[in-house]
């Protein structure tokens, strides 16, 4: 299912590695498309309901840095399993727009490329959890993985995922890159090196480009 169509909502999801500026500006997207009128839901992952806020704190706890990274995987399907049927696909099929901070593409990059899990297991959950549903758009942040990771450490105590290697995170970028590239019609990428301004003049382009906006 593409979830773009005459009466159903609009899926856009935010990627990015740690730091590049991606919750900042999903408020500041939401702002810009809620002024055409439309309805908005603003949501995260892993998160974005009761149940799987609790399972983003197992993942992101510094209290399990040994955890299976098959664990992980796991529990990252079962935050989003419960996430997408209970907040996003209600959404869209309501008419409303989705905005969410990361959604499956993260998990290849995150689980897949950083962590080493053949995509071809994550492709299986994937299909198990979200049968062919995927964002109609997806923003990429895209910047340097070691200058992401010192705009994180800047905000202040890391989390389980903050503290990997910058091996990890170069990993990640790369995939995140990858996954542009293969799926061009869907990604968008803004260049988040740049200050705030010059980055949000990027986004209101694209708005523009695709949306309309």
């Amino acid at each position: 299912m593409n979830a773009s169509s005459a009466e159903k909502g609009l899926f856009i999801s935010f990627e990015g590695v740690e730091g590049a500026g991606k919750t900042t500006n999903i408020e500041y997207i939401a702002d810009k498309i809620a002024q055409g009128g439309h309805e908005i839901v603003l949501t995260r992952e892993p998160g974005g309901t009761k149940l799987s806020e609790a399972i983003r704190e197992l993942l992101i706890s510094k209290e399990y840095p040994e955890m299976h990274i098959k664990t992980e995987l796991l529990l990252m399907f079962a935050a989003r399993s419960e996430h997408l049927n209970t907040v996003i696909l209600p959404a869209i099929n309501a008419g409303k727009w989705v905005l969410c901070d990361r959604f499956t593409d993260a998990t290849y990059a995150y689980q897949g490329a950083g962590r080493g899990i053949p995509e071809d297991i994550i492709a299986t959950l994937e299909t198990l959890v979200q049968g062919s549903v995927k964002p109609d758009y997806t923003f990429l942040f895209d910047l340097d993985a070691e200058i992401g990771l010192g705009r994180a450490k800047n905000r202040g105590e890391t989390d389980r995922f903050e503290q990997q290697h910058i091996d990890f995170f170069n990993k990640i970028r790369d995939k995140y890159l990858e996954l542009a590239k293969s799926d061009e019609p869907r990604y968008r990428i803004v260049n988040a090196q740049y200050d705030l301004d010059t980055v949000q003049k990027q986004i209101d382009q694209l708005l523009t480009d695709i949306l309309d906006l």
